[in-house]
């Protein structure tokens, strides 16, 4: 079977709850469906997620039991785990610094047009700045600065702790997207699932404390009886607004 056009991998992408039993799914295709989903769109190219692709079957039974028994994990016959680590901006930003460096050919700084020093500037001071935390109390503290900043005119305003969760989480949950609209594409189908227990997964995983589960993908072969119901969507003109 060809593969589908975006627009058709899309329209054929649909949560499956049960994969068929004797339809299994080659791996490194799946693997190669997580890279495409790291080349997603993320804040500021920080990167703070990892994917962990569960191929072993002892671990997918402990993943049934983390994730309640769901239909679309029990029957899966491959599992992607969507992690968020925040946890890892010092490191990813370092990553980011040494990239533009290398890009500007590792010239001195003295060297740097405004354009390249605007760039480096951005992960040396600003990241530091949204990302740097303690307990939530500078936070609180950077958020009345620039509030009261945003009196006088437009600035970033999402600089709490609980903002930069945010963000971190709506990156892993684009890179998700690119994960399943990639499987569809290939004629393999998914279940992106919330309904789970996080802290035996990050045990079953073995992550740290600052890792957080965005989401676990179940993978396989949709079953005849896998899709519960028609795709139901709000009407587009409810949703789509031009200005």
């Amino acid at each position: 079977m060809k593969e589908k056009t975006v627009t058709e991998a899309i329209a054929y992408r649909r949560s499956v709850r049960v994969f068929k039993h004797d339809k299994e799914i080659d791996s490194e295709k799946v693997k190669d469906c997580i890279k495409n989903a790291t080349l997603s769109a993320t804040s500021s190219n920080m990167q703070l997620w990892e994917f962990y692709h569960i191929t072993n079957s002892e671990v997918l039974k402990k993943m049934t039991k983390a994730c309640l028994g769901q239909n679309a994990v029990k029957t899966a016959k491959q599992l992607v785990v969507v992690v968020v680590r925040k946890d890892l901006w010092r490191k990813r930003r370092v990553s980011n610094i040494e990239f533009l460096k290398q890009l500007f050919g590792n010239k001195p700084v003295e060297q740097y047009t405004k354009r390249e020093k605007f760039a480096i500037n951005y992960y040396q001071k600003l990241i530091p700045t949204i990302y740097f935390d303690f307990l939530g109390i500078l936070g609180w503290l950077k958020y009345i600065i620039f509030w009261c900043l945003g009196l006088f005119k437009p600035i970033y305003r999402q600089v709490r702790q609980s903002d930069m969760r945010i963000v971190a989480h709506k990156s892993a949950g684009l890179a998700a997207q690119n994960f399943m609209i990639g499987m569809a594409a290939i004629n393999y189908d998914t279940c992106p699932m919330e309904g789970s227990d996080t802290i035996l997964i990050k045990k079953i995983l073995d992550l740290p404390i600052g890792a957080e589960i965005n989401m676990v993908i179940g993978c396989g072969v949709r079953d005849e009886k896998g899709i519960y119901a028609p795709q139901f969507r709000i009407p587009f003109e409810e949703v789509y607004f031009e200005i």
